[in-house]
């Protein structure tokens, strides 16, 4: 048994040590709103963060989480009102939508670490997360009117 915290709520899970964390968090807890992209760390879709730092959770075996806080998108904000999920809305980022909740982590994670960030701050914290739909220059901007910074 792996016990943790998960969007501020202790869990336990029976699920093997070797079990993706992804797979825990949509299967065995039903929190579906982090996505499977690639399966090899490569995309993004399945960002969380880890005691605050944004993860591959399709890349982190449950046996690494004994004892931690995960947040997913939805812990992000109870009422979808975060200043990135508002940002978001105002800059209409979304397309398809399938990448945005790793991409809203993501930023999240650097708002944290960065919170006035230049383009280039954004563009490297950000790089690790794929669009197929291209919306980088609105997730930029998305960003920075989160920080404060305006569109």
């Amino acid at each position: 048994m792996t016990a943790f915290e998960i969007n501020g709520r202790r869990v336990e899970s029976m699920s093997a040590p070797d079990t993706p964390l992804l797979w825990v968090i949509r299967d065995d807890l039903g929190l579906t709103g982090t996505k499977f992209g690639c399966g090899i760390g490569q995309c993004g879709s399945c960002t969380v963060h880890l005691d605050g730092a944004a993860v591959r959770s399709c890349q982190i075996p449950l046996s690494l989480v004994e004892g931690k806080r995960v947040t997913t998108i939805e812990g992000l904000s109870d009422n979808g009102d975060h200043p990135l999920q508002l940002a978001w809305i105002e800059e209409q980022v979304p397309q398809c939508g399938y990448c945005q909740s790793g991409q809203l982590m993501s930023a999240a994670a650097l708002l944290r670490d960065t919170p006035r960030p230049t383009d280039d701050d954004i563009d490297n914290a950000m790089s690790g997360n794929l669009c197929r739909c291209g919306t980088y220059q609105r997730i930029r901007r998305a960003v920075h009117r989160a920080a404060g910074g305006g569109a």
